[in-house]
């Protein structure tokens, strides 16, 4: 990969979240227990919908989806966040931070196209439920995550071939965690407005058109209960309360860096913190302790360890 252009610098430093030791051991162990937390979670659901038939239904198998991609987010950032937590030197290489980049965007990509499949399987179920398992079927759940994938590497690939043929030969210093587009383009060695116009256009639009359909779509489906139900919109919106907030906590820290993608202030790299590891362990959570179907799956899953050890 370093051989595809002709930079001078071979690694970035990674300046952090803290100088002070005290807080950095502190964010340490804090993000320790994020990150076990976020494994074990994501990793229960998956299991759970893979060996419960009762949950093999198109809403449980774009969550299990969901998971295995925010186990991926949290992994290409949050382990070597921690190390660098407890290094003075915190360096990645060029080929490091390339392929952080690639994995964040292709990641990001596909769980917003996830997302944006799990609305409409929630208006699908509610707004027409006889219509249901006849539109999401087996096949279109499994096109859906194909389409996010595929969606995924064109929104990388697409900047990153603009990214990769830049020149580095300055500045090295990265004021954040993890390597991203913006940043990155702020230490090329060439004036990078194109480069930034490019940022905006494909990042910036792609959550912003995303963030907004979303929302469209959860009020089309509050209105379509509300008419139906005689302004009871209680069932839809604890259905739909859950979707909805993950759905602000994800996209707010994208459309403020990709919205203005070179801001003066280095606020957003503490907001990605949500979306890296705050994020992946609320989706367990919310969809866990707030979702009938999972709670029985879990109560069911229990009993039946509970025969196998005792009878």
């Amino acid at each position: 990969m370093g051989k595809l252009n002709d930079s001078v610098i071979s690694e970035f430093v990674l300046l952090g979240l803290s100088s002070s030791w005290e807080t950095r051991v502190f964010l340490t162990l804090t993000f320790s227990l994020l990150y076990l937390g976020i494994i074990l979670g994501n990793l229960f659901i998956l299991f759970l919908v893979i060996l419960d038939s009762h949950l093999h239904s198109p809403m449980y198998f774009l969550l299990a989806n969901l998971s295995l991609i925010d186990l991926g987010v949290a992994t290409t950032t949050v382990p070597k966040m921690i190390t660098d937590l407890l290094n003075e030197h915190k360096v990645i290489s060029f080929q490091g931070c390339m392929t952080q980049i690639c994995f964040i965007h292709i990641l990001g990509g596909v769980e917003m196209v996830l997302l944006i499949a799990m609305a409409f399987d929630r208006y699908t179920a509610i707004c027409k439920p006889l219509h249901y398992l006849s539109i999401m079927n087996h096949k279109v759940c499994v096109s859906i995550v194909v389409i996010g994938w595929v969606t995924g590497v064109i929104h990388a690939m697409s900047q990153f071939s603009f990214v990769i043929s830049l020149p580095f030969c300055g500045p090295n210093k990265i004021d954040s965690f993890f390597c991203d587009f913006p940043r990155i383009i702020k230490l090329a060695c060439t004036d990078g407005y194109k480069f930034e116009f490019i940022i905006a256009a494909n990042s910036g639009f792609m959550s912003m058109g995303t963030f907004f359909l979303l929302i469209l779509s959860y009020a089309f489906i509050l209105v379509t209960v509300w008419k139906r139900a005689s302004g009871d919109l209680s069932k839809a919106f604890v259905t739909l309360s859950a979707h909805i907030t993950v759905v602000v906590l994800f996209f707010t820290p994208c459309m403020f860096l990709y919205v203005w993608p070179f801001p003066t202030s280095s606020l957003d790299k503490y907001l990605f913190i949500v979306d890296f590891a705050i994020t992946p362990i609320l989706n367990p959570a919310i969809y866990t302790l707030r979702n009938k179907d999972m709670k029985t799956a879990i109560r069911r899953m229990s009993k039946q360890q509970y025969y196998l050890r005792f009878c």
